[in-house]
């Protein structure tokens, strides 16, 4: 089987020869460390790392659902101390230089209110560069229709991107203190998402959508059930009936930390795979499923302590997670992106325990199959 027959058959419960394989990737400091003990050193990126370890590709459609153009980066002011810049997307903060926070102090972001946003939006025009030259998109077009591997397209973010536009705190008061102005930036955003994918959908056969959002704390969503069924699951709607109309039955959303409170509402909403399922916020493969049968899909969910801790905690981990991924509709991998405190033997301890387990009998493991 091509991996895009295995990815369509593991989420619509058919047989497959075995498992989608894939991972989500690893830190920087992460592959830095790996490089002292045996990685490669060309080995430096999330893309070189998937190629390297044999892992299952997706192909994504080059469709760009991000600000164009960009704002002008710049240093607004520097001392010994800190340098306050504003970033690409119009970000405006103070980085501390001793280290003593890793997190910015922020300053300003683009959007306070209406008249912000009616500026803000020019750059999110769906006329604009969005697509690849009429060459490189013919090209993509011929490599698609004979694709081994799955066809992804952006659908963008409804809170996630809002929550990056006007800061967190600032987002949450808006849908208080400016609930026309949150509605009308959302409905903007899936007229704008529906508007610029419109041609992809209409001339490629596309196998899943892929929509981000980060919403989620350790212990609970960033807002309430409430507001996201009011506000948030009538637009995915929109977008998930355009998608369905397509052909496209597979729609995975990228969200940390515990969703369990926002699973239902996601699956009402027509977004049926949960990803990355980071257990340690409580967004458990094995519960999920429990509680939403075939439903749900899921994508992740292997607890990246386990890799830290060693084998008898990644044996443990694994055998805790099998009866789902045997029942199907499941693609297992790391919960989110590899920590440096993972050892590069722990991980080559993990990939080999989800070879046997799996049965991925195919896949040459490097730095330790000989070959």
């Amino acid at each position: 089987m091509t991996p895009r027959e295995r990815w369509q058959n593991v989420f619509h419960f058919k047989p497959v020869d075995r498992i989608f394989n894939m991972e989500f990737g690893w830190w920087n400091d992460t592959l830095v460390r790996w490089h002292n003990e045996g990685l490669p050193q060309e080995v430096d990126s999330i893309e070189k790392g998937d190629i390297f370890f044999g892992f299952d590709r997706m192909l994504f459609v080059p469709v760009k659902l991000g600000l164009d153009p960009v704002f002008e980066t710049e240093t607004i002011e520097e001392t010994e101390k800190y340098v306050i810049t504003r970033d690409s997307s119009g970000v405006i903060a103070k980085h501390f230089k001793d280290g003593t926070s890793s997190i910015p102090h922020y300053i300003k972001f683009p959007i306070e209110n209406r008249n912000d946003w009616l500026e803000f939006k020019k750059k999110l025009s769906p006329d604009s560069n969005r697509y690849p030259s009429e060459k490189d998109w013919q090209e993509f077009k011929k490599k698609a229709q004979n694709s081994e591997y799955p066809i992804i397209i952006s659908g963008g973010s409804l809170f996630g991107w809002i929550r990056n536009w006007m800061g967190f705190e600032n987002c949450l008061m808006a849908f208080y203190d400016q609930p026309e102005l949150i509605e009308e930036i959302i409905d903007y955003i899936c007229e704008f998402v529906l508007t610029v994918d419109e041609r992809a959908l209409n001339e490629i056969k596309i196998d899943a959508v892929s929509m981000w959002e980060d919403m989620a704390f350790k212990t609970q969503p960033m807002i309430s059930p409430g507001l996201f069924k009011k506000y948030l699951v009538p637009r995915y709607k929109k977008l998930s009936e355009r998608f369905k109309k397509a052909g496209i039955d597979l729609i995975f959303i990228d969200c940390d930390g515990n969703i369990n409170e926002l699973v239902e509402l996601w699956l009402d909403a027509g977004i049926n795979i949960m990803f990355p399922l980071e257990i340690n916020s409580g967004s458990d493969p094995v519960q999920l499923r429990k509680k939403f049968g075939r439903r749900v899909l899921l994508m992740g969910g292997v607890d990246k302590k386990a890799l830290i801790s060693g084998p008898s905690a990644i044996d443990k981990e694994l055998a805790r997670i099998k009866p789902v991924v045997e029942e199907g509709g499941y693609i297992p991998h790391v919960d989110h992106r590899v920590p440096p405190d993972v050892s590069l033997k722990n991980y080559l301890y993990y990939l080999e325990k989800k070879r046997q387990l799996f049965k991925i009998y195919d896949w040459v493991i490097p730095l330790l199959d000989k070959k």
